[in-house]
């Protein structure tokens, strides 16, 4: 069984910045993509950003230069850095982790920007 679960998160002001971490448990080898979604509400779920087992990362267009994702192999883990906030972030972020033949979901972690 593959359990994911992404600690953090939380309010944050405009122009601040927030790490969100993310890390695999349990029959997770080999993991493939790691990666980021999210969901505003009233919209649907939306990859934010994710990163290969080769360490080939992508982005969604208005994630370029304002978001960062990067991992540790040696611990299951993805981090994305998100900078100068917008209340246009606000969402539920969740992060994914392929393995095993299929993609395992965390359970989401709110986001909310305000002034």
């Amino acid at each position: 069984q593959v359990q994911v679960v992404e600690p953090g998160g939380g309010p944050a002001l405009i122009g601040e910045s927030r790490r969100l971490s993310c890390r695999a448990f349990g029959n997770t080898f080999p993991i493939g993509t790691m990666g980021w979604f999210r969901q505003r509400s009233g919209e649907t779920r939306q990859l934010v950003a994710d990163i290969g087992s080769d360490g080939l990362m992508n982005y969604v267009l208005y994630a370029k230069g304002r978001f960062s994702i990067s991992r540790d192999a040696s611990a299951n883990a993805v981090y994305l850095e998100m900078n100068n906030l917008t209340p246009e972030d606000t969402a539920v972020y969740y992060c994914t982790a392929d393995c095993r033949g299929g993609r395992y979901w965390g359970p989401g972690t709110q986001v909310t920007v305000s002034l």
